[in-house]
Order: C-alpha cells, then sequence, then structure tokens
C-alpha cells in the first residue's frame, strides 16, 4: 500500500507535442496517390480531350516577354475532380490545391489561384460543348450506348440573384439614370485627384458603377422578353420585372413550390446506360418548348436518331410533338403521359371522353401519339423515364448542383455542361473503360469511390 501512494505522488510520464521540431522527409507528388485513385482517372482522361483552341490562344511563345501559362488540363482536370467531389467555389478548390493531396497531385507543382480557376470554368462554354458531344458520339460509335429510348427531364438551379434585384420598367430607368450620374461623378473625382493611392481607390469604385450600369441596362434589354412572357400567360405585362443582378435570370416555381430566381436545367440522358446525351438551360420557366430542340441537339450530337423519347406531363405540347416528328420523320416516338379530359359544365352525369381517342383537330402524330399511349407495353416502357431522367438530375444535386456560382446564360450553360462531363466519365468507367484507356481493376475502385 504504501509503494502504491507512493507512485501516485508523481506526476504521469506523458508524451508532450512538439511542433518546433524540425523534419526531414523524402517524398514526390507521385507517390502521394494509390493507382487506382480517382484524381488519375480524371487526369487520364483530360490528358485525351482536345483543347487545342486553349493552347493556341497561349501569347506565351518561345521567348517572348512574359510568364509561362498554366497548362489548359490542369485547370480542366481541377473543375473535374472538384465537381466529382461536390466542391463548387473556385476559392475552395484553390485552397484545396495547397492542402489536399489529390489536387497537389493534379496540379503537379504548377500554382493555380481562384481567379484563373473561375476565368476557365465561365468562360469555356463553346469547348465543354465540344467535349460533351466528341465524348458522346466516340461512346455511340462505339456502340457503348443505346439511343433506343431516351429520357428528358428538367430541374430548377436557383439563380445567383436576389428576390430583390428584380424591378419594374420604371424602376429600372430610374437606377439606370442614378447609376449614369454615379459614373461621371466618379470620373471627375478620379481626374480631379492627384494622389495616386485615392486614384487607384477612385478606379476601382468607378469600375463597379460601370458594371452597375451596364447590369440595369442589360435587364432593360431583357425586359420585352419578361413582357412577352407575361402575354403569353394572360398575365399583366407591366408586371413584368428584370433582375440587376443577372438579367438572364427568371422568377420560377421551384421543387418546394416556392417562387425564386432560377433557370430551367434540361439534360437527356439514355435510359439503358443513364449517360448524358443533350443538355441546355433556359430561362423558361415551363418545360412545354424544351422537347424538340432537345431532340434535334442529341441527333446532331450522336448522329443516330433516338427510337422513343420519354417525357413527363409538362413537356408533349401538341406543337412539339409535330415538331419531334417532322425532324425525325417520324422515327422518333414520343412517350409520355396523355392529359385528362377537361369536363364541361352539366357533363357531371355523363362519362368523361377516351383521352386515347383521336380529337377534333389534332393532327397525325398528336392522334398517333394519343392512340400509343393506350397500350400497355407503352406503359411500362414510360416508367423508366423517373428511374432514368431523375437519378441524373438527383446525381448532379448531390454533386452541389443547387445553386449556380455564376451569372449570365452562357456561364451557367458551361457550369452545366462541367457537370454533365462529370457524370459521363464516371459513367464511362462502368460501360467503356477502354474509351478512357483504364484498367478493369481502377475502373472497378473508382466506381466504388463514385
Amino acid at each position: 500500500m504504501a509503494r502504491a501512494g507512493a507512485v501516485r505522488s508523481h506526476p504521469p510520464r506523458l508524451l508532450h507535442p512538439n511542433r518546433k521540431q524540425i523534419e526531414l522527409r523524402a517524398s514526390d507528388l507521385e507517390s502521394l496517390l494509390g493507382e487506382e485513385h480517382r484524381a488519375r482517372l480524371v487526369w487520364g482522361y483530360v490528358e485525351r480531350q482536345d483543347l487545342s483552341r486553349l493552347s493556341e490562344a497561349i501569347k506565351a511563345r518561345g521567348s517572348n516577354a512574359g510568364r509561362a501559362a498554366n497548362d489548359p488540363r490542369i485547370l480542366f482536370a481541377l473543375w473535374l475532380y472538384a465537381v466529382l467531389d461536390g466542391v463548387g467555389s473556385g476559392r475552395e478548390v484553390a485552397r484545396l490545391t495547397r492542402e489536399h493531396d489529390a489536387y497537389r497531385w493534379i496540379c503537379g507543382g504548377v500554382s493555380v489561384n481562384y481567379h484563373a480557376l473561375n476565368d476557365f470554368r465561365s468562360g469555356n462554354e463553346a469547348l465543354m460543348d465540344q467535349v460533351l458531344t466528341a465524348n458522346v458520339a466516340a461512346l455511340a460509335a462505339a456502340g457503348a450506348i443505346s439511343l433506343e429510348r431516351v429520357a428528358q427531364d428538367g430541374m430548377r438551379v436557383r439563380a445567383d440573384a436576389g428576390a430583390a434585384s428584380f424591378r419594374r420598367q420604371a424602376s429600372l430607368e430610374q437606377h439606370l439614370v442614378e447609376a449614369g450620374e454615379l459614373v461621371k461623378d466618379i470620373k471627375q473625382r478620379t481626374q480631379a485627384d492627384p494622389a495616386a493611392a485615392s486614384r487607384r481607390a477612385q478606379a476601382a469604385k468607378q469600375r463597379a458603377a460601370q458594371e452597375r450600369e451596364e447590369r440595369i441596362r442589360a435587364a432593360l434589354e431583357q425586359l420585352p422578353q419578361v413582357q412577352a412572357a407575361k402575354r403569353r400567360n394572360r398575365d399583366k405585362p407591366e408586371d413584368a420585372r428584370a433582375s440587376t443582378t443577372d438579367a438572364d435570370a427568371r422568377v420560377m416555381k421551384m421543387g418546394d413550390g416556392g417562387f425564386r430566381p432560377a433557370f430551367n436545367v434540361q439534360m437527356a440522358s439514355t435510359c439503358e446506360d443513364q449517360v448524358i446525351v443533350g443538355v441546355d438551360v433556359s430561362n423558361a420557366g415551363s418545360d412545354m418548348a424544351q422537347m424538340a430542340p432537345m431532340v434535334q441537339q442529341v441527333i446532331k450530337r450522336t448522329g443516330s436518331t433516338p427510337e422513343r423519347w420519354l417525357v413527363d406531363g409538362g413537356f408533349p405540347a401538341h406543337e412539339q410533338i409535330d415538331a419531334v416528328h417532322e425532324q425525325t420523320r417520324g422515327e422518333t416516338e414520343v412517350i409520355a403521359p396523355v392529359p385528362e379530359p377537361r369536363r364541361k359544365p352539366g357533363d357531371d352525369d355523363s362519362p368523361p371522353p377516351d383521352k386515347h381517342q383521336r380529337k377534333e383537330g389534332d393532327s397525325e402524330p398528336v392522334a398517333q401519339w394519343r392512340a400509343r399511349m393506350a397500350g400497355d407495353e407503352v406503359k411500362q416502357q414510360y416508367k423508366q423515364r423517373a428511374a432514368t431522367a431523375e437519378c441524373v438530375n438527383a446525381l448532379a444535386r448531390n454533386r452541389g448542383l443547387q445553386r449556380m456560382p455564376v451569372r449570365g446564360l452562357s456561364k451557367v450553360r458551361a457550369v452545366v455542361y462541367l457537370y454533365a462531363l462529370a457524370h459521363n466519365l464516371m459513367r464511362m468507367v462502368k460501360i467503356a473503360p477502354k474509351l478512357i484507356g483504364w484498367g478493369t481493376g481502377a475502373c472497378a475502385a473508382a466506381a466504388a469511390a463514385a
């Protein structure tokens, strides 16, 4: 007992952290990641893409003055990996390039700032479109995807604009005048102030004021389109409002029933493989006019005509069904639910008319659509729409497509293209690993990590 008491009287021996000690570690970036890491998959995919249009625009050549430009493949691979990782902020990606092994490996010692990352993402809509077309065309040519059934669906994605930024015409005109006066006032102060530091501050204020003036002017230019939409919906055109933050954004009804500034993101995917073969973004709150343009886009990308096109009840306007029939010469059949007939006053006791029977004024393609949807086999095939399109949309949501990080239709499309490319990359891992030059074991590991 005395011995135990004596032991307790001494303080415990502990290993305390010593953060001032110097360590030398022999390490290289290549050894940080395993052979089957997803970052290697992304880089291998990017290496096979044609980015010549970006390389041709680089002015740093030979012995010309100026610093060397960053390899565009680094920026492209960083964004693809970030989308798969659920990261949508350029500042966050730039931080991860300094602290996360996978992002550091992609950079390979090249310093990347968030300005370069954001500029690459928002300024390369045409490149992303081109890469998506090449991706889809290669899959179609290899027979890795089937266009027997294609499902299309839209989702509303919150725009980077506040509800308070939407103003009517009179308010926009007043704000435009005030913004113009502010720009003039700042210019006069800049010219009169001899202090260099003050001039720089005034120049920054002048740029901000000019950008606000341009946004207000863009909102006024968009106002006639909003007024025309109001007239089509039998609303008052004088109630039309446009945003001074993002003139392309529109107030739409969201999935939760509320109304917020948003964009309408459309995706078309193959039912068998869930590969995205068509992407578009519009600022129309309805899906009613989105089907025929998407069918045409998919035909252009793949060089093939889909056999059956699956959409929900918000798409099949009669004009759209006629347009799809004309574009495909009747080769594409629209699979969509037929709306219930409207009951007229006094018809409560009479049985409702058969919605699958031809109605007066129906064109031949519309009449064929009505009759087609009466079959049990077609009704079973229609069930694949939700299992395909809504699954693709949910994956995009899970990867961060909740709110747009950019403003303007062109930049928004570039962001959506990135999500489509990232999605298709993971689908290629499962259905066509040879097209990305990836081994079977590595593909299985990457697919499991996804």
